[in-house]
């Protein structure tokens, strides 16, 4: 038989046999002489101990009203109680449960009064089954659902998903607003989205605060991980699958064996961690990954889109790509086939089922995508030759002048990428994300002939892959040191006309250009300046950050002009005898 709802009204205090509004009331208008009947109440409800009433007339003298007197006394003995039930919340389960529930069926009538709310609060939260008729009062009165403990409104959550979402729908945007800032933060270059460790980025504030909420909640862990996976799918968001991973690593790092013991992805992303963490995978930590991914059982295929999600996470995706880039360039100091590396396998099979995470999801068809052959025959060993083409230029660029090869060798090391290595970005993800990690290892290294031939080509990478902002974000970062570059039109010609200009129609690809300006703009000739400037100009289409960021980089540009004016441009003769003389490549004075 279900259980009615208790009645509370007024105070609360009749229903605990302590006078209140009501009996006060009654008093006050049913007598002939008010100010007696206001005495007999103060007598019979004032403090009764025999050695306090002696002291009154003194605190009278003091200038000490008598309301101070009893709230002070009532903050003292509420803070003792609320002490005392902390302890016995500690003892013995029997001991605990059987006094805490006859403390709360005394108490919960006052629950709405302010002064005695902490008390019925402190037993609630040291309840660990609260009876529904207690839950369903809190729940219909928002003041009494906003004084609830966490402890509390668990078990509130688990039967009202709404309210549960409600919560955490305002951390989770949070939290990509965070990761946005970050991305997009042009005031401070040291501020780089990939430097902060696994456990660092973990103990960020709503990473807590939902390891908070969830407690040892199995259900409330899973509803979040439904919210995740539905955001996900709605917004093609990566920074949420961040949060997934980020989240399980934190209820790791509590020990709340509850959940991390049924997450069947936990063993998984902890070991993955650890190579992140330590920014290597090494054979023993290969052959656990790798086991996972071979004993996902018949019926528990699903199990591979919460593996995919942990995948996709940018920091996952950066980790694993860096290290492919590492085991080429160990591949080629050794002579060794990309075939042959089990390890190096393994990261683009991972790399795979990452960026496979949202097509795998949203069809529901959980199998792992099957890692194009040729990727690793074909599309590496022509990465691998842009890799020894570098090597070779930056060995001809040590040796003295009088030592060095003819130009006609460096030629060989500086024409365009190899043909394979456009047309596999065009079809495989995984060969777009080792090219896109490619031309950030050669930024890195200053290298603008390297950045020129892969960047003439990334705007070809199958679903845009290029234009994602944990890319640009890192690319920028790596070209604003290279400010000098700026000077020379083939450098510009390749990076915004061939590469960023293609991207343009996105909000983030503005946004990245600007914070690039932002830096480089007083190193651009006049023309190729005015002419981004109005390439990049906003519309109704962009969103109002967009149009405020401009506007703050054209005033910065002004600024600029004003303090270091720009020496006019000489006029070209465009009827000179010159003018038939074919121009150098970029190549011929290296």
């Amino acid at each position: 038989m279900a259980q009615s709802t208790p009645k509370f009204t007024g105070t609360g205090l009749e229903e605990v046999h302590i006078p209140g509004q009501a009996y006060l009331r009654e008093a006050l208008t049913s007598c002939t002489d008010p100010l007696k009947a206001i005495e007999s109440f103060q007598l019979e409800n004032g403090v009764l101990l025999p050695s306090l009433r002696p002291m009154l007339p003194l605190l009278d003298l003091h200038g000490v009203r008598r309301l101070d007197f009893h709230t002070s006394l009532m903050e003292e003995l509420r803070e003792k109680l609320i002490t005392h039930i902390n302890e016995l919340g500690q003892k013995d389960v029997r001991e605990r449960d059987k006094k805490l529930k006859e403390l709360l069926i005394k108490s919960f009538p006052v629950v709405r009064v302010k002064a005695l709310r902490p008390v019925v609060m402190a037993i609630l939260r040291n309840t660990p089954h609260i009876d529904d008729k207690y839950l369903r009062i809190l729940v219909r009165d928002r003041e009494l659902y906003a004084d609830t403990d966490t402890e509390v409104k668990r078990q509130i959550w688990r039967d009202h998903q709404s309210l549960f979402g409600d919560e955490v729908s305002p951390l989770l945007s949070q939290y990509i607003r965070e990761k946005e800032h970050v991305l997009f933060d042009h005031t401070n270059l040291n501020n780089l989205f990939f430097h902060p460790s696994p456990k660092v980025r973990r103990q960020g504030e709503v990473v807590q605060k939902l390891a908070n909420m969830i407690g040892n909640s199995v259900k409330l862990y899973d509803m979040v991980l439904q919210f995740l996976r539905t955001l996900f799918l709605r917004t093609r968001n990566v920074h949420y699958c961040t949060l997934r991973a980020e989240l399980l690593m934190a209820l790791h790092d509590l020990e709340v064996q509850e959940i991390i013991s049924v997450d069947p992805c936990h063993k998984f992303t902890w070991c993955l961690d650890a190579c992140i963490r330590e920014k290597n995978v090494d054979i023993k930590r290969s052959r656990e990954l790798q086991g996972f991914l071979d004993n996902i059982k018949r019926g528990q295929e699903q199990v591979l889109g919460d593996l995919s999600m942990t995948l996709c996470d940018p920091y996952a995706i950066n980790f694993l790509a860096t290290s492919a880039i590492k085991i080429l360039q160990h591949l080629i100091n050794n002579e060794g086939l990309p075939r042959d590396n089990t390890i190096l396998i393994l990261l683009l099979r991972m790399l795979a089922l990452g960026l496979s995470a949202w097509v795998m999801i949203d069809s529901q068809d959980f199998k792992e995508p099957k890692l194009d052959s040729q990727v690793v025959t074909k599309f590496l060993p022509a990465l691998m030759s842009l890799i020894v083409d570098d090597q070779c230029r930056s060995l001809h660029s040590k040796l003295p002048p009088d030592e060095r090869e003819s130009a006609l060798t460096t030629i060989e090391h500086s024409g365009p990428a190899p043909d394979a290595v456009e047309a596999y970005i065009q079809e495989s993800s995984v060969a777009s994300i080792l090219a896109m990690y490619y031309t950030l290892n050669t930024a890195r290294q200053k290298d603008r002939v390297g950045v020129l031939r892969v960047l003439a080509i990334l705007s070809s990478c199958k679903d845009d892959r290029a234009y994602e902002d944990p890319f640009l974000h890192s690319l920028i970062a790596l070209l604003i040191p290279m400010a000098e570059e700026f000077t020379t039109e083939d450098f510009c010609t390749t990076l915004f006309d061939e590469f960023l200009f293609a991207g343009l129609t996105r909000d983030n690809v503005t946004r990245h250009m600007i914070k690039l300006l932002w830096y480089v703009h007083n190193k651009l000739p006049s023309g190729r300046l005015s002419s981004l400037m109005k390439a990049m100009q906003p519309t109704t289409g962009h969103n109002e950050t967009v149009h405020k960021l401009y506007e703050t980089l054209q005033e910065r540009i002004g600024a600029s002009l004003q303090e270091c004016p720009i020496a006019e441009q000489p006029e070209i003769d465009y009827d000179s005898p010159l003018k038939s003389v074919p121009t150098p490549g970029p190549h011929y004075m290296q």
